[in-house]
């Protein structure tokens, strides 16, 4: 028995009917859309951890949003409350 009750001859013959209805080359494209969609979302996933430890580094820091020009739109000083 394999996984849930599933033999691996009947897996096999899942991807062999897979295989002949899709190709192989479609199948080959789509593992390397796939393979490059969860690279892109591990290389975000570690940009925004990096951007979240430097928040907290410097208390009370200026921090300002732009707009699509570069200008400041809006600025806003944060503060660590004291305990």
């Amino acid at each position: 028995m394999g996984i849930g009750g599933i033999s691996i001859w009947q897996l096999l013959i899942i991807a062999l009917i897979i295989v002949l209805l899709f190709g192989t080359k479609k199948l080959r494209t789509l593992g390397s859309d796939l393979g490059g969609a969860l690279k892109g979302f591990k290389s975000a996933i570690k940009d925004d951890d990096k951007e979240d430890g430097d928040e907290g580094k410097s208390p009370g820091h200026l921090t300002a949003d732009k707009d699509e020009n570069g200008a400041n739109v809006s600025a806003r000083t944060e503060k660590t409350q004291d305990k």
